[in-house]
């Protein structure tokens, strides 16, 4: 009688809690979303006219525009209030899988062995190294929780330690704009020397005399990397020289050295082109040379090997890259001479240099593929991978002298490992897997699937999917489509200890392998840039209706996302094809392109050219016109949305967010969730600690699972 009145008050209080919830949702869907003011601004270019209601919102210390988001926000909290204990419990549980104290595996660069480790309880990573043996006593160079105190926001990137290992050049960023303050480090007395270099990539490169620094700095305005600047230890930034200004606005510029450690190369880069300069390491005040002058279209990065240089480029036609090579005293392309031709059905994406091998880095029909071959010709081999959801590369090599070679391997649904891989007697050693804590994890309940969607004009687009072995695939399951598709990035099947959140609570999950990525070589980046653009949309809404029409799910349980330019994809698809998603998940979106490409005070504006074509251009400004996602709302039902931003965000402004919002809760005809949920401290990447991070995620997760009855 006891144990059953036990579980009577258990069913009463489950009642009296999902009654509360039920009322506590109810009653937020009674309160009345924010109305953004409207000042019609009028826009016009080639002859047409665009009135923006919302063009207001791109003065950031406006305090309207502050009120505004600010009432946004408040918004959002208060219509998720009943799913804030979910929340935490999905961040506890993507939290739990995670090992607190983990360290990267340690690599040895002149005779010290360096460590990224992480601590329990604690946000940031520490950077430390050891002399000669892993036994040897730590040395720390850098515990980034210290330097976080006080900062809401805290970024460090660009560590780069001296030939002679005394000093460590080091960026940090506290904005979260992505620009970098740049300082030195004694790594002998701890001392960091107080002269800071401003408004830089982060990044700097050492000459070989241990006190010159060659480093970045960013346009002030645009952000785009534009000079490289020499600097002098002991002696002020004001007085760096600068070495290179990239004038051209379609171009970024950067520095790095040979892994040689002969050559400090500048490079300069747009979507389409290549140029370097190198100059010899040991010659600090010497002059950099043109490696081989830009010509439109050719693309080509350089590695240098002894006495020659290895040139991976498109050059002469070849779309997916091959690999030349030159006399590093003449280095001007009628001198280069193919030594990797190129190949119709192979991308060649890498090329790693050893003292007895080299390493290419292939994708072949979108899976990635190592071939690994001696100098003299004697051998070559492809290391063997069997599935068909994979994620293989190199890892960091930095010795020339070595025959082994470190690469990470992970399957969509078994965890990553880094493994070093002897390229003599070709055995493998497991340096480090993965581990999922919370002892729930087993790979055996996971399956993993490649499909082939047919898109409208006949191209067969690529799926990678995960779910769950007892997900039924009866039409009834939620699925959770993700895609990108620009810049020519490949999103590969990567494993994800965060989306076992989902995959455990029935959800399937599939990553759209879309034309603008290089999934399938550069011909399928080719074909969704510039006037084939819409190319990605269409893709991502045909495997969309694959996926309805295979039963993996239905337009009641299907869910997109995607961020940034994948943002931009989720304004485009809902504009044509709201009826066939349940929700959408849009994070710090690029949906005002029209307008963004044609301010080149923007940052980033004048480089995208190459991508999305320049509206300055009457072609351009039509075509990108009838697609982009605020140009095109439309009076009409739209999905569920959570859109997220940042308020300093360097590479999304975050009035484009902001604006859509406004403009899709003036026009939409339904009564679905709209919410947009602003960071306010932080920028493109969000928060910066690797577990506020996943509170973000518990956001977005919170709220599909929710539509889905599924937050408990």
């Amino acid at each position: 009688m006891k144990h059953t009145i036990s579980r009577i008050s258990i069913l009463v209080l489950c009642l009296i809690f999902a009654t509360a919830c039920k009322n506590n949702k109810e009653e937020s869907m009674s309160i009345a979303p924010p109305v953004a003011p409207k000042h019609p601004t009028q826009l016009e270019k080639h002859g047409d006219v665009r009135i923006d209601d919302y063009y207001w919102m791109n003065n950031r210390e406006d305090q309207q525009v502050l009120d505004y988001f600010n009432a946004e926000n408040e918004y959002y909290q208060k219509m998720t209030a009943h799913t804030k204990e979910f929340q935490e419990k999905l961040f506890k549980e993507m939290k739990g899988r995670i090992k607190e104290d983990d360290s990267s595996v340690p690599y040895k660069l002149d005779g010290y062995w360096y460590i990224t480790r992480y601590e329990e309880g604690k946000e940031y990573p520490i950077y430390s190294r050891k002399k000669e043996s892993l036994d040897a006593e730590e040395e720390l160079l850098f515990d980034c929780n210290q330097m976080a105190i006080g900062h809401e926001y805290f970024n460090l990137r660009g560590v780069s330690i001296s030939p002679d290992n005394t000093m460590a050049s080091f960026g940090t960023d506290t904005i979260s704009r992505r620009q970098y303050n740049i300082q030195v480090k004694n790594l002998r007395s701890g001392e960091i020397y107080s002269d800071i270099i401003e408004n830089t990539t982060g990044s700097a490169v050492w000459a070989n005399d241990n006190t010159t620094l060659f480093y970045t700095k960013k346009d002030p305005v645009t952000l785009r990397s534009d000079k490289i600047f020499k600097h002098v230890l002991g002696t002020s930034s004001e007085d760096d020289e600068l070495v290179f200004h990239e004038k051209d606005s379609i171009y970024n510029t950067f520095v790095y050295k040979t892994k040689s450690r002969k050559y400090i190369v500048i490079g300069s880069s747009s979507t389409l082109t290549s140029e370097y300069r190198i100059l010899n390491a040991d010659d600090a005040e010497g002059k950099f040379k043109v490696f081989s002058p830009r010509e439109k279209g050719v693309e080509y990065g350089i590695s240098h090997f002894e006495g020659d240089f290895y040139v991976l480029t498109n050059k002469d036609k070849a779309t997916n890259f091959k690999l030349m090579k030159t006399d590093e005293s003449n280095t001007s392309s009628e001198h280069w001479k193919e030594f990797i031709p190129h190949r119709e059905d192979v991308l060649l994406e890498d090329v790693e240099i050893f003292r007895d091998y080299y390493v290419l880095t292939e994708r072949n029909n979108g899976l990635n593929q190592m071939k690994i071959a001696k100098w003299d010709g004697s051998d070559s081999y492809y290391l063997p991978f069997d599935s068909e959801t994979y994620v293989a590369g190199p890892s960091v090599n930095l010795d020339f002298d070595t025959k082994v070679l470190r690469y990470y391997y992970n399957e969509m649904g078994a965890p990553f490992a880094i493994i070093d891989f002897d390229m003599e007697t070709k055995t493998k050693t497991v340096m480090k897997q993965q581990e999922v804590l919370g002892g729930k994890f087993n790979k055996d309940n996971y399956k993993t699937e490649r499909l082939w969607a047919t898109a409208r004009d006949g191209k067969k687009v690529p799926i990678s999917v995960i779910y769950h072995k007892d997900t039924p695939l009866d039409g009834t399951s939620p699925l959770l489509q993700y895609g990108y598709g620009s810049y020519g990035a490949t999103i590969d099947p990567y494993f994800s200890s965060i989306r076992l959140s989902l995959l455990d609570r029935g959800f399937i999950y599939a990553i759209a392998h879309i034309r603008g990525g290089e999934y399938l070589g550069r011909p399928w980046y080719e074909d969704g840039k510039l006037f084939n653009k819409k190319n990605t949309f269409t893709d991502f809404v045909d495997v969309s209706k694959y996926l309805i029409d295979q039963k993996y799910t239905s337009p009641e349980h299907l869910y997109a996302m995607g961020g940034s330019a994948g943002g931009l994809l989720m304004g485009a698809v809902i504009n044509m094809a709201p009826e066939l998603y349940h929700g959408v998940i849009a994070g710090v979106p690029f949906v005002d392109v029209v307008t963004t490409m044609l301010d080149d005070t923007i940052p980033l504006t004048t480089g995208e050219y190459d991508e999305w074509g320049n509206p300055n251009e009457k072609e351009y400004y039509d075509y990108i016109k009838s697609y982009s996602p605020y140009d095109n709302v439309e009076a009409k039902e739209y999905p569920n949305m959570y859109v997220s931003t940042g308020l300093h965000d360097s590479q999304v402004q975050y009035w484009e967010p902001a604006k859509w919002v406004a403009k899709l809760r003036e026009y939409k005809t339904d009564d679905n969730l709209l919410f947009l949920d602003t960071n306010m401290e932080a920028g493109h990447g969000g928060a910066s600690g690797r577990f506020e991070a996943l509170k973000e995620t518990a956001k977005e997760y919170a709220f599909i699972l929710d539509l889905e009855g599924k937050a408990l």
